[in-house]
């Protein structure tokens, strides 16, 4: 039992005898309904307490994965680049560039990561199809605020 391996002063002073108490006589026997029975087995609060110490704790480890965490370096460079790729194709789409060439000056520069070409397309096309007028800045910002929104909510 779970009783003897706690300290004391959790469970107060604990004795070893039970407490000799007289159950009270039912038709049926039904000796768990008795709440005479409950009180003859020792450290009975002690277990409640137990019960609640544990539950609390586990409720509070469960929740300490839920609470927000910063965001990584890596996750900050990523949106620093997708809003420089934004404000970019903005300033483009401002300038008059087409879709066509603006896709096709990204096909020919040098990205350091694989995926990155594919995004800046992705980031061109989204920019270009919108009807915004915004100055280049703006929708860098923009851009910066919603990447790092989407990383926070995806904690």
């Amino acid at each position: 039992m779970l009783v003897f391996l706690l300290p004391r002063q959790w469970c107060g002073p604990y004795r070893r005898e039970r407490k000799k108490v007289k159950l009270m006589a039912r038709p049926h026997n039904d000796f768990w309904k008795n709440p005479v029975f409950f009180q003859a087995i020792p450290g009975r609060g002690c277990m409640r307490r137990v019960g609640v110490i544990l539950t609390v704790s586990l409720l509070a480890a469960l929740a300490m994965p839920a609470q927000a965490r910063d965001i990584s370096k890596n996750d900050l460079q990523v949106c620093k680049w997708g809003a420089g790729m934004a404000g970019a194709a903005q300033q483009s789409k401002l300038s008059g560039t087409t879709l066509y060439s603006a896709r096709k000056k990204l096909q020919t520069r040098k990205f350091s990561q694989p995926w990155m070409r594919k995004m800046a397309v992705g980031i061109t096309e989204q920019t270009y199809k919108s009807t915004s007028r915004l100055k280049p800045a703006a929708v860098k910002q923009t851009y910066y605020d919603g990447c790092i929104q989407h990383d926070l909510a995806r904690r």
